[in-house]
């Protein structure tokens, strides 16, 4: 027989073989576009924007559909309906951590971020119990927030008021409130060690933003030392990038619409004045203000599509199966911008969270943390580090953009699984 024609029926016969297995599968589960052989759906769906392509799925399949990321199949769920049923509802059979590759090799399955099962529950109650011991959720840490907010200002004023790209001290600030907690000391925004750390922490996050569809790695079950070493590489990971693009989309924001600027300043010198720094009992005292973080958070959505979850054994969910090990792609996009909760929800509106009267309004689709039991275990410190961060800035600068704040671009740039705002340059002018 000749050769090619021997390896063109040796494709064909495992493109068929592919196809079966594939569309043999699928008889419980939820419903989905037509994978291609070994392919699955990944031509259908734009690696720059995941979450508007979940999205224009959902439309055909509904809330609960199936797609193929290569050959493994991966239940999406969209909306806030059948989030909430999944992650809250059945929050421990949803607790796992779905394929994440390119970070397995890199982390071995090791940390909290990444890690399921046993292992996951033992790192992140050890985490969580460390972090109290080391002050979260206590005055200390305010304390070393209130002071990393000192000396971002002073860092700002070094500006002299001139253009600048506030991309790297918004990463310093949050990143040396961890080295505060996790080495009992801050670093001069110039240190070499600090500098090549942010090089490191950045770099990760990258590696985390690249695609995660490939296969599955092989986690490691030992509670050792190099897990630990992960474990402070997730929080610092965590803890740091998350923040900074928080407060760089919320600035980029806050130029675009100095009108809710000028209202949140008027709020600072009521409630706070200008010969103290922010703390966090003034909080409750400024709706408005709050309103505006909450807003921020929802309209940037940061994870449009959370970190892949799993299920940790097989479920009937909405008389479809779901085996053992399935990956589970939760759409936050789907709930943080829900039209119903939130009118006009692709408009930038702190109104989204204020009632008639003014005052602040809570709502359930708020979950840019996510949301069970997977929910971010360092929420009570962001919250903290974006509103005495913010407010700090807000307290004692006039913010200018360099071009007409209507021409100003807020639109994101789609990282991987990280939503990013667009450079721009920002004056900070002292008050």
């Amino acid at each position: 027989m000749d050769p090619v024609v021997a390896l063109v029926l040796c494709l064909s016969c495992l493109l068929l073989l592919s196809l079966w297995r594939q569309r043999s599968g699928r008889g419980k589960l939820p419903p989905g576009p037509m994978p291609l052989p070994i392919l699955g759906n990944i031509l259908q769906i734009d690696t720059k924007n995941i979450s508007k392509s979940l999205t224009n799925l959902s439309k055909v399949y509904g809330p609960v559909f199936t797609v193929y990321l290569g050959l493994r199949p991966t239940v999406v769920l969209h909306g806030y309906e059948a989030v909430k049923e999944a992650l809250i509802d059945h929050g421990e059979i949803f607790s796992g951590r779905g394929n994440f590759p390119v970070a397995d090799r890199v982390t071995k399955g090791l940390g909290i971020i990444l890690t399921t099962g046993s292992r996951w529950k033992v790192m992140r109650r050890f985490s969580v119990m460390t972090l109290r011991n080391f002050g979260m959720g206590k005055k200390s840490i305010e304390d070393r927030v209130q002071e990393e907010a000192r000396c971002l200002m002073e860092e700002l004023r070094k500006t002299e008021s001139s253009p600048c790209d506030p991309t790297f001290l918004l990463g310093c600030a949050p990143c040396n409130v961890i080295c505060s907690i996790i080495f009992n000391y801050r670093f001069n925004y110039k240190d070499q060690h600090f500098l090549k750390f942010m090089r490191k922490v950045n770099e990760n996050v990258q590696i985390l933003s690249s695609p995660w569809i490939q296969e599955k790695g092989n986690p490691q079950t030992e509670f050792t030392t190099e897990a630990l070493i992960n474990t402070v590489n997730d929080l610092f990971g965590a803890g740091t990038e998350t923040t900074s693009t928080t407060l760089r989309y919320g600035l980029l924001l806050l130029l675009k619409h100095p009108e809710v600027t000028a209202k949140v300043q008027e709020e600072i010198d009521h409630v706070i004045g200008r010969h103290r720094s922010p703390c966090m009992q003034d909080k409750s005292s400024m709706p408005y203000t709050e309103a505006v973080l909450h807003e921020i958070q929802r309209y940037i959505d940061l994870l449009p599509t959370n970190l892949p979850h799993a299920v940790t054994c097989g479920i009937k969910f909405r008389n479809y199966f779901i085996p053992k090990g399935t990956t589970i792609i939760t759409s936050l996009t789907s709930v943080l911008h829900d039209s119903k909760e939130f009118p006009n929800p692709e408009k930038f509106d702190p109104g989204h969270f204020l009632d008639k009267s003014g005052k602040f309004k809570k709502s359930d689709y708020f979950m840019p943390f996510s949301t069970g039991k997977r929910i971010c275990a360092g929420e009570s410190l962001a919250r903290m580090e974006l509103f005495i961060f913010l407010t700090t800035i807000l307290q004692n600068f006039r913010l200018k953009s360099v071009v007409d704040p209507k021409d100003l671009d807020t639109t994101p740039v789609y990282n991987g699984f990280v939503s990013v705002p667009p450079a721009y340059q920002i004056c900070f002018i002292p008050v």
